[in-house]
């Protein structure tokens, strides 16, 4: 490499490179000067240019801490450091980083032992001298002699004229030293990368053709620089780490599987943020409800790190507990806001909540905070549904508003939080309607969750966490089967519910659950008749299961009563329960619903509502 200017006040020769100008001035007569001022002059330019490379070396160390390690990313970190010592340390450089670091973890505190595996990271050369990299950046490094020697006693080498025996102890393989050879490389130096007493790696650095050789100058600058960058490798291993451990606990928050969603297809997708100060807030949910009604949520908590995460899943087993008593999206909503009270100040959360009905064909939602649903129909057309925006959970602005829309044949609804189309520059706006049209295209596709996400016009990597669910409705006829009745209010509604039942289920071919089926009808419908002023409608439903829901006018929940005896009645529920593998009650805008779920023959046998969709393991 060319011996130039910068690369002298850099510290390229150092203390044993002799003064040019100097040399120059002591063969220069100066008529009238006596020979005693000439030998001062010669002396004070000696110390004038040994202060100036002095000055020109410590602002250029200064600037390896703005150029160095900006962005917290290691495999950058590490390349931003070979780069900067070539050219004005080195016409070749490369760093080797621990296998341990990489993962995140420490690296090593002894000196000596077994030594540790090295991954090659970076390589840098100079544009007059080709980069000679021995080992690819990302694959597992065979680690030279010289640097071994490096790793176990912590302390640098320099060769300041490679012999030819010596190029096997620099390079990993004959082929590598072969290379270096031709290459020209006459002069090496070998750092630890040693960061708050740990051992992180090894940066070595070559000089070629006619640069000069390393001199004790040049070991000073190469261990003063090493140590800048370990410091800022080890901040990105610390920051990788830290991010890390927020994504796998979010992602642990989450649901592992899908439950049995009657009537939809749903598909969910996770993306983490590139910096861990946008990790820790998105959720989503898919939960199971009576009668084969399906409930989606899509939350975030707005704020990051592992607060967040603890706080998603606070909110997230509330919201769970809640939708088992059945209550509607937006009583789950209001509920939730009390919950949302309790987190820490700086932290505010919004949420959506969906309830999808297969023998309605409907959607109930209600929303607080979040972009409003994106709604992708069986035509091909996208629009944002008409839900009312209500204030974020936790600032006790209420109430919530509920709005009911149709599930058409194969159509999606899909809900996403703000990391979906959040961008520095573009109005929010304007990043809604690309998501709209990138949606719309997506139409013939069907598209799932991983397919939406491809389309997001956020930048990549994200600046923000997303949580995105999409759900698809069902073709026409390939729903659950369902049938409805409208019954009497009067004492005729038992005998033709019995009747109606009975039909159906030979119409099924369930037969065997008729007799069970058509008892449990009768008391739904009496307690129906005798405390719920009549009833209202009667309602079958066969998917996985066999549901029978009887409708109703009255305000008051039944209850399993306790019996002697000595009593004709009260019995009913007692029966039902026996019967049926789960059974409830839910409050309606018209009244309550009763509702009681029978396992179909060969289907769910013996299992239970705790584990019947849980997921193997990640």
């Amino acid at each position: 490499m060319a011996h130039t200017e910068g690369a002298d006040l850099h510290g390229r020769g150092g203390d044993a490179v002799e003064s040019d100008r100097g040399r120059a001035g002591s063969r220069r007569s100066v008529p009238g000067v006596p020979g005693v001022l000439r030998r001062l002059r010669r002396v004070a330019g000696g110390r004038w240019s040994a202060r100036g490379r002095a000055r020109h070396r410590l602002e250029w160390l200064n600037e390896a801490g703005n150029r160095i390690g900006a962005t917290l990313d290691l495999r950058a970190t590490a390349q931003e450091y070979a780069d900067y010592a070539v050219p004005g340390l080195s016409d070749l450089a490369a760093v080797d980083l621990l296998e341990s670091v990489l993962r995140g973890e420490e690296g090593e505190r002894r000196s000596g032992g077994e030594l540790p595996e090295l991954r090659a990271m970076a390589a840098a050369g100079s544009a007059r001298h080709p980069m000679v990299q021995p080992t690819p950046a990302g694959r597992l490094s065979h680690v030279p002699t010289m640097a071994m020697r490096c790793l176990r006693e912590r302390e640098p080498i320099v060769v300041r004229r490679i012999r030819p025996g010596q190029f096997r102890e620099i390079a990993p393989t004959p082929e590598a030293a072969e290379k270096l050879r031709r290459a020209g490389a006459h002069s090496y130096l070998v750092v630890p990368l040693v960061a708050r007493g740990v051992l992180l790696g090894v940066s070595d650095f070559m000089r070629v053709g006619s640069s000069p050789a390393f001199t004790r100058t040049d070991l000073a600058l190469a261990v003063e620089l090493a140590t800048k960058a370990a410091i800022s490798i080890d901040n990105a291993r610390l920051y990788g780490r830290e991010r890390d451990r927020v994504v796998s606990l979010q992602r642990s928050l989450l649901p592992r599987g899908m439950p049995p969603t009657p009537g939809l297809e749903t598909t969910t997708c996770y993306v983490a943020a590139y910096e861990a100060a946008g990790v820790g807030g998105d959720w989503f949910d898919v939960i199971p409800l009576p009668g084969g009604r399906t409930a989606v949520l899509v939350g975030d908590v707005m704020a990051h790190g592992l607060s967040a995460a603890a706080a998603t899943g606070r909110l997230r087993a509330v919201a769970r507990s809640l939708l088992a008593l059945d209550i509607a999206p937006e009583r789950v909503l209001a509920r939730l806001d009390l919950a949302a009270r309790d987190l820490e100040e700086d932290q505010v959360a919004s949420c959506v909540c969906a309830v999808h009905d297969p023998a309605e064909h409907s959607w109930t939602l209600s929303r607080a905070g979040l972009p409003a649903p994106l709604m992708l129909h069986g035509d091909g057309t996208a629009a944002y549904l008409d839900v009312p925006a209500g204030a974020p959970l936790g600032s006790g602005v209420l109430p919530y508003d509920a709005v009911r829309v149709a599930a058409e044949p194969e159509s999606r609804l899909i809900l996403f939080t703000d990391g979906l189309v959040k961008t520095r520059s573009d109005s929010w706006d304007a990043q809604l309607e690309r998501l709209r049209e990138a949606v719309a295209r997506l139409a013939p596709e069907g598209p799932d969750a991983d397919a939406v996400n491809e389309v997001s016009p956020a930048p990549v990597p994200r600046l923000d966490e997303t949580a995105l669910l999409v759900s698809a409705a069902a073709p026409a006829g390939e729903g659950p089967d369902v049938q409805v009745w409208s019954l009497p209010a009067d004492g005729t509604a038992p005998g033709i519910a019995r009747r109606l039942v009975r039909e159906q289920l030979e119409a099924w071919e369930l037969p065997d659950l008729a007799d069970a089926t058509e008892l449990v009808t009768s008391e739904l419908v009496g307690n129906a008749l005798r405390h719920g002023g009549g009833p209202g409608q009667l309602r079958l439903l066969r998917h996985d299961r066999l549901v029978t829901e009887v409708t109703d006018s009255g305000p008051d929940l039944p209850q399993v009563q306790r019996t002697s005896d000595e009593d004709e009645g009260g019995r009913g529920l007692q029966v039902v329960n026996m019967l049926c593998r789960s059974w409830g009650s839910c409050k309606t805008p018209d009244g309550k619903l009763v509702w009681a779920e029978q396992d179909l023959p060969g289907v769910h046998a013996g299992s239970s509502p705790a584990t019947e969709w849980s997921a193997p393991p990640d």
